[in-house]
């Protein structure tokens, strides 16, 4: 059985980390985490998010929180390198909070920013990495396909490993891989994974080469691991800019998958200026542990939230809660 609401609550805490650099449009990252049976876990949708949206990552909280995990396969995952939209002058400072990492995954066609200045980014990275460091960049769904084929012809020559969510629709991104075909550069899908009704139309549409997958906006692990395994295309786990107990589910979901042919993007606690434990999930070697992490108390005190926004995330969490039992069947069984 689920917990109860009265259970949740009792356990809940709300706490607002600072960033060490704007990333996402936001400089602060809100938080609820539940003490579960089977260990701490979290709640973040983002603000903007309705409610519909924040029920899934509830559910992935209470699977994380209150359900044995599944079987592990590995136990380290290899990580990425996450590079904001900043400055070409300020990559290397950036990639040096991620020790080890040889893939990074670079911000690109950022609001009020050029095809240019994402050129000078990705080529910087470049510098940065070496010739055998590999860069992958994302678009977050902002071009359009003429857009698209525009700045990945211009930015192949970095040696791109893959390209993420180029455009917004699936139908565009199908035109587009067939476009750029000729450049061998694959396309991942991510917004038309964890924000579609069908997860897996854009497989069929083939309209992706590989998916990027997160636990918490996919209804937990369970229910991602299922999503994987009929996917029939590589996926990479990320996460979503989480703190490390919401970064621990990820990488337990990634050392469940029976293959993991890429990097992870679950390294983002090192774009967090302050974390609720004080061994947080810092990548050693480009790689993390599989592990569980017990906040510290004294640390959730220092960054709890105001009591405003406490008393917002307790009236999300009993809306989120209601609309638990209209999720499809796997998501918060």
């Amino acid at each position: 059985m689920p917990p109860s609401l009265a259970e949740l609550t009792q356990s809940a805490r709300v706490v607002s980390l600072p960033l060490t650099m704007r990333f996402r449009g936001i400089t602060e990252r809100e938080i609820m985490l539940f003490d579960g049976p089977e260990g701490w876990t979290e709640f973040s949708p983002f603000l903007e998010y309705g409610d519909a949206e924040a029920c899934v990552w509830l559910a992935a909280a209470i699977d994380f929180g209150w359900k044995v995990t599944p079987v592990l396969r590995r136990a380290t995952i290899g990580i990425n390198a996450s590079l904001p939209a900043v400055p070409a002058s300020e990559v290397a400072a950036v990639l040096a909070l991620f020790q080890g990492c040889r893939t990074v995954k670079i911000k690109v066609a950022e609001l009020g920013q050029t095809l240019a200045d994402d050129a000078a980014r990705v080529s910087e990275a470049r510098q940065v990495l070496g010739a055998e460091g590999r860069i992958r960049i994302d678009a977050n769904g902002a071009w359009s396909v003429d857009a698209a084929e525009r700045a990945i012809h211009a930015l192949a020559e970095y040696d791109l490993e893959y390209v993420e969510q180029p455009c917004a629709t699936v139908a565009e991104l199908a035109q587009l891989r067939a476009r750029i075909a000729y450049m061998d550069v694959p396309i991942a899908a991510d917004e038309s994974v964890r924000k579609a009704e069908d997860p897996l139309a854009v497989v069929r549409a083939g309209a992706a080469d590989l998916l990027i997958v997160k636990a918490a906006p996919l209804g937990g692990i369970r229910r991602t691991l299922e999503l994987a395994e009929s996917a029939e295309v590589p996926v990479v786990v990320s996460s979503a800019l989480d703190s490390s107990v919401g970064i621990s589910m990820g990488l337990y979901l990634a050392a469940a998958l029976p293959e993991l042919a890429y990097d992870c993007g679950l390294g983002t606690a090192a774009l967090l200026g302050a974390d609720v434990t004080r061994e947080p999930l810092l990548a050693v070697d480009g790689h993390l542990a599989a592990r569980r992490v017990r906040p510290d108390e004294a640390l959730l005190d220092a960054h709890a939230a105001s009591p405003d926004r406490a008393a917002w995330w307790m009236s999300r969490l009993a809306r989120c809660y209601q609309l638990l039992d209209s999720l499809p069947s796997g998501s918060s069984e």
